[in-house]
């Protein structure tokens, strides 16, 4: 198959098992992230646990953005089930599904250090999982499958966060907070079947030899190539104004506008879900025709403006027609540029060092949301919310201009435009 093809028809492309594969463990990437981070917020919130303390509680992500640092002992190790990527996926999904379990054991009121402390757990394990995944992912798509097996791993990643997010905070309504992580956790352990169906990468590869290689090689082959540290800007820039504006959403619709946890759970949680979905559908099929710069450029100006809305909301304060309004354009958006943005970085990875180098390249994409929420609090009591979401619109301007900047070198990674 011509690796330059510049598109994929849908149907083709969801007969083929690598395709589904993303999708499937995009579900169990994206279920376990909002148990330590939105739903942990709600469910704090709701107990009036102190805004200081709820923007302290969202550190315990920051695994999220260090899991670089035991990435490599995944490309040097193999377990001895299921290969050098799906066997490391199968043991953490176990893993996970006893800690969300145990998290729900703990109140972030009564037990808050003991809360963080295992919320902190969970972080680190998904963050794990989501480098192993990444790798898997990087590994066995095809170049021209990118685009849209980019969708489609939304599409996964983005259900689960419904399943996490938006239902999670409305079951908790009706069978209460512990009942609910315990059911989720369940369903992690449910996902260990899209493990054991997933196919392996067709090109195999010779691992690093050495934990030592496994280290240094991924970063010799990175920084040989020309404008490496511009990348790297460009990937911690380029969803920082969505990273600043959604780091204490949750928090500002409970606390900030009024809204109830069922109301931000059945109208703000399905709507950002289903709009993302349908954004990440939409910039899945654009892409296949845009080159990946223009994708880009387009979808990050977009995401990037959409940040006003909340800040219409906060001006107009508590209307259900406005928060649907703002949420929907704001994650249509979000959901185009994170489909460009994720085949942006497979395009920059190697495949021997790919759980190295993904990993590395996505945790600086999230560092603005890991450490944002302490400043992010103190600046949204400081200027009020209306002027802190028209702040979180201005930090966006730097990756564009980045972007603008970097057009020949993004062009370089596209095998369509290359060719």
């Amino acid at each position: 198959m011509n690796s330059d093809r510049p598109a994929r028809g849908w149907r083709e492309a969801l007969n083929e098992p690598r395709v589904v594969a993303a999708m499937t463990l995009g579900f169990a990437s994206g279920l376990p992230f909002n148990l330590s981070d939105s739903t942990l917020q709600a469910w704090a919130a709701t107990l009036a646990v102190d805004m200081r303390t709820i923007g302290w509680l969202t550190l315990v992500t920051a695994p999220y953005t260090f899991k670089f640092v035991w990435a490599p002992v995944m490309d040097r190790w193999a377990p001895p089930l299921l290969g050098r990527r799906r066997g490391w996926i199968l043991i953490l999904q176990i893993l996970l599904a006893g800690a969300i379990a145990l998290l729900g054991l703990n109140p972030p009121d009564e037990r808050i250090y003991m809360a963080a402390t295992i919320a902190l757990l969970v972080a680190f394990l998904s963050a794990s999982q989501d480098v192993v995944i990444d790798a898997y992912r990087t590994d066995t798509l095809r170049p021209e499958e990118r685009g849209i097996g980019s969708a489609m791993t939304q599409v996964g990643y983005r259900t689960a966060t419904l399943v996490s997010g938006a239902l999670a905070l409305m079951l908790s309504g009706f069978i209460g907070w512990r009942e609910t992580y315990l059911l989720i956790a369940a369903l992690m352990g449910v996902t260990t079947l899209a493990t054991f169906a997933a196919p392996e990468p067709e090109q195999r590869v010779v691992p690093p030899l050495t934990l030592a290689q496994a280290v240094s090689g991924p970063l010799k082959s990175f920084f040989a190539r020309n404008g490496a540290w511009a990348l790297l800007a460009l990937v911690v820039l380029y969803k920082m104004g969505d990273a600043f504006a959604l780091k204490l959403f949750t928090a500002f619709l409970i606390s900030g506008v009024g809204f109830s946890a069922f109301e931000v759970g059945f109208y703000s949680k399905t709507t950002l879900i289903v709009a993302t979905l349908f954004g990440t559908l939409v910039g899945g099929a654009l892409l296949a025709r845009l080159s990946l710069w223009r994708a880009l450029l387009v979808f990050g100006a977009l995401q990037a403006f959409t940040n006003l809305g909340y800040a219409v909301l906060a001006l107009v304060g508590k209307n259900t027609s406005v928060l649907v309004l703002a949420v929907g354009f704001d994650n249509f958006a979000g959901g185009m540029g994170a489909v460009a943005f994720v085949a942006f970085v497979m395009a920059l990875c190697e495949q021997r060092f790919s759980a190295s180098q993904y990993a590395m390249l996505s945790a600086l994409a999230v560092v603005p949301r890991t450490f944002l929420g302490p400043p992010a609090a103190f600046l949204a009591q400081a200027t009020g919310w209306g002027t802190f979401f028209v702040i979180t619109f201005i930090t966006a301007l730097p990756g564009l201009a980045l972007l603008l900047w970097m057009r020949k070198r993004v062009i370089e990674l596209d095998p369509r435009e290359a060719s």
